[in-house]
């Protein structure tokens, strides 16, 4: 017998969209080129920040428009397509972060008085500490390897906010020793990330939590 609806198309608005988890097949995991992007352009501006590569700060530039800016942003709206709430936050915000850093860095900070900077920066990162409070809190239903990245990258967020309000040069650079560690800690969860899904086994584990 003849199939009548062999080769009629069921109409677009008919169809239904792919569950959430089929999305996670059709996208690959963000995550590991997020985190690169956040620990390779934070390691270069906190390794300016202590002093030992000055000219790092640069470098940092650089890598804040296009790696940490422009990477991070895409990488946040592909968890946004893989209904990942937390990521899609954490990397389209840092990677705005980065680029609202060079905007400050090279287009607000140059046309102000050399009295209003440390307000004007010590504003700037104390938006970023409340915002990373309580997406340290967020990170507890994540791993316990993102937990020390957002642990480590609050006390970096606060040494900066203190010592960019008091125009403290100790403060700044021990916030930028505990940014290096920030770095290294996003750097082993990026790596984590990508080897334990090329490898299919457990590389380096990042001791997941159990969300509620």
């Amino acid at each position: 017998m003849t199939n009548i609806g062999a080769g009629v198309q069921e109409p677009m608005e008919m169809r239904e969209p792919p569950a959430p988890r089929a999305l996670a097949h059709i996208v690959a995991d963000p995550a590991p080129l997020g985190l690169a992007a956040f620990a390779m352009t934070t390691f270069a501006l906190s390794i300016a920040n202590t002093n030992v590569w000055g000219a790092a700060s640069s470098t940092a530039i650089a890598l804040a428009l296009v790696y940490g800016g422009v990477a991070q942003v895409l990488a946040g709206m592909w968890e946004f397509v893989r209904k990942n709430t937390f990521g899609a936050l954490a990397f389209t915000s840092y990677g705005a972060f980065w680029l609202s850093y060079v905007v400050l860095a090279k287009l607000i900070l140059p046309t102000v008085k050399a009295t209003q900077v440390p307000v004007i920066v010590g504003v700037f990162l104390l938006c970023w500490t409340i915002f990373t409070f309580y997406m340290l809190i967020g990170s507890a239903g994540v791993s316990v390897a993102l937990v020390g990245v957002f642990l480590v990258l609050e006390i970096t967020f606060v040494l900066l906010t203190i010592g960019a309000f008091n125009s403290n040069a100790t403060l700044t650079k021990v916030g930028g020793w505990t940014g290096v560690i920030t770095a290294a800690l996003a750097w082993y969860a990026s790596s984590a990330g990508v080897l334990n899904e090329t490898l299919k086994r457990t590389l380096l584990p990042t001791w997941p939590l159990a969300r509620h």
